[in-house]
């Protein structure tokens, strides 16, 4: 009987939210998770980072998912106004992009 095993593990969502929740603690950002429901803004991100002034909006995803219309829809707003705004499928994105 041969055993198989996965040459890669894929992450969920949830992985993804909790590898980035826990880079940002190390790092000293705050940041916060975004409550959606009844009222929310259609598209907020998921966590929102701030260290020294840059303010960084975080839209986590499973590899291979892609943003809802409305999730579009904000980040075109917040980078029309200059803000910060990525979406993040794993934790070598959220190390590349403190590194800026």
């Amino acid at each position: 009987m041969k055993l198989r095993l996965s040459s890669k593990i894929k992450l969920t969502e949830n992985d993804i939210k909790r590898q980035v929740k826990d880079y940002l603690s190390i790092k000293g950002y705050f940041h916060f998770h975004i409550l959606q429901g009844l009222g929310a803004f259609k598209g907020i991100p998921d966590r929102v980072a701030i260290k020294d002034g840059r303010v960084i909006f975080l839209e986590m995803k499973a590899p291979g998912k892609r943003q809802s219309e409305h999730q579009k829809k904000f980040q075109d707003r917040i980078e029309k106004t200059g803000g910060e705004y990525h979406v993040i499928s794993s934790l070598e994105e959220i190390m590349k992009i403190l590194e800026l």
